[in-house]
């Protein structure tokens, strides 16, 4: 019976047949849906030596692929122009706000109280506005986005059910069960998350808060991966051989 670590070194080795992205990158080439991967630069998976361990796992609702990315790398930089009264990029993606929450803990800096606050609703914003001090904002958004745009590069599966992807009978908890149950691989002494003020973070040495206590991937939701990715390059491989 495999173990928490053989099925964590499985995960592992089977995505590093996939390409690598990092930024920038073509929005274009990326599916309409799917489950992505994130790495990150210093952070090394046990199995695999010195390569990059994974350190967040996500997905989305259909069709959004792009745009959740998009959200993440901060691709439009119009919306930075956010106001006292209007959301924030971090409030359009969880993984910007928990990098911002590791930076503003490590700092010791008190508005990490105003950067927890929920102002997607117009409700909130009118309630809790005058709380906020945007440029302090921006500036932790500026860099929120630096360390993504620097330190991160991901891979992905297609995975064109939903149902597949997500909820209860989706791959993405199990998959997150997978790397949060290995005993192994952890996270390094100067990785950011470990100033994060959520304990999930910390003890998990993940990016990710939900599904860290779900069972990891069963051997039918190995093979149902498995075949998405191998469907995966030989699409790839039909493009290529298409343009040539």
């Amino acid at each position: 019976m495999k173990t928490s670590a053989d099925l964590c070194e499985w995960l592992h080795r089977t995505l590093d047949v996939l390409p690598l992205f990092s930024y920038p990158f073509d929005l274009k080439a990326l599916p309409s849906n799917g489950i992505y991967f994130f790495y990150e630069r210093g952070e090394c998976c046990y199995h695999e030596g010195t390569k990059p361990r994974i350190v967040r796992i996500g997905t989305h609702r259909d069709g959004n692929f792009q745009s959740r990315i998009a959200e993440h790398f901060l691709l439009d930089e119009r919306k930075m122009a956010f106001t006292q009264y209007q959301p924030a990029p971090h409030e359009r993606s969880i993984f910007r706000k928990n990098i911002g929450r590791a930076l503003l803990h490590k700092a010791g800096d008190s508005y990490l109280f105003v950067w927890e606050i929920d102002f997607t609703s117009r409700e909130s914003r009118e309630r809790n506005g005058h709380l906020r001090d945007i440029n302090k904002e921006v500036a932790t958004e500026k860099e929120v986005t630096r360390i993504l745009r620097d330190n991160f590069s991901f891979r992905f599966i297609e995975v064109a059910d939903q149902i597949q992807r997500m909820g209860i009978e989706g791959l993405e908890r199990p998959l997150i069960g997978t790397l949060a149950s290995c005993a192994l691989c952890g996270p390094s002494p100067q990785w950011l998350g470990n100033y994060s003020p959520k304990p999930q973070i910390r003890e998990s040495g993940l990016w990710l808060i939900q599904h860290l206590k779900a069972a990891p991937v069963s051997p039918s939701q190995q093979a149902l991966m498995a075949a998405a990715i191998r469907a995966q390059l030989q699409n790839a491989l039909d493009e290529e051989l298409d343009k040539s």
